[in-house]
């Protein structure tokens, strides 16, 4: 199916569900998340999203379809636009993390406003291993949340980061051995407090530009498109 979305007591449910392909997304998922996504945020105000599988969050981008990408389809690139459009949705969005998030899935992970890391859950951005770098938001959202410091650790040595670091550096809730479930409960508390406060709180936190950051991610990345 690929993605499986439903709303249970007024908090949205949203599943990866290619487990075929680890949850890699090629557009036709990454179409299939953002509808989703809209359908189910107009009548909710927290989103889960989450994966039918607890041993892989999303393994990112397909890649048999990246090798034919071509450099305008990084000018315009879909997951992008896809994971921003759920950063700066009104909606809160919570990323239920069991095992590994991956180069895109990992910037899935990234665009939610929150994330809960199962004990599983490892993290990695391996891009420059393929000769481009995280463009869907991972290069600017890594940053801002983690500083400069990790980012480089993570995009240019290739360092993993485990559930346990994700936790300690602030990048999420723990999450157990149910990440899910720690994130539906912290769904329900969330969708308690006032609408019109969470989307002005919202508002102010996520005042910093970062579209400066993303149109250089794009331009860098059909850059490297072009010398493959």
């Amino acid at each position: 199916m690929g993605i499986q979305s439903e709303i249970i007591d007024r908090i949205g449910h949203i599943r990866l569900d290619r487990p075929e392909k680890a949850n890699a997304y090629d557009r036709a998922h990454l179409v299939a998340l953002r509808d989703a996504f809209r359908t189910i945020s107009a009548g909710v105000s927290v989103v889960v999203i989450g994966s039918t599988s607890d041993r892989v969050f999303c393994a990112g981008a397909d890649l048999d379809e990246m090798k034919q990408a071509q450099p305008e389809d990084a000018q315009n690139l879909l997951s992008q636009a896809v994971f921003t459009e759920i950063a700066r949705s009104p909606v809160v969005s919570i990323a239920a993390v069991d095992g590994a998030a991956v180069a895109g899935g990992f910037e899935l992970a990234l665009a939610a406003d929150l994330r809960v890391i199962g004990a599983d859950a490892t993290f990695r951005l391996p891009e420059t291993r393929l000769g481009i770098i995280p463009a869907a938001g991972g290069s600017t959202r890594l940053t801002g949340l983690l500083g400069a410091s990790v980012a480089k650790q993570v995009i240019l040595g290739g360092e993993d980061i485990t559930a346990a670091q994700a936790v300690a550096w602030g990048l999420g809730r723990e999450g157990g051995n149910d990440a899910l479930a720690v994130a539906t409960r912290w769904a329900e508390q969330i969708r308690e407090t006032s609408p019109e406060a969470r989307s002005a709180a919202k508002r102010i936190i996520d005042q910093a530009a970062e579209d400066a950051s993303l149109l250089a991610e794009r331009t860098a990345q059909a850059a490297l498109y072009a010398k493959r």
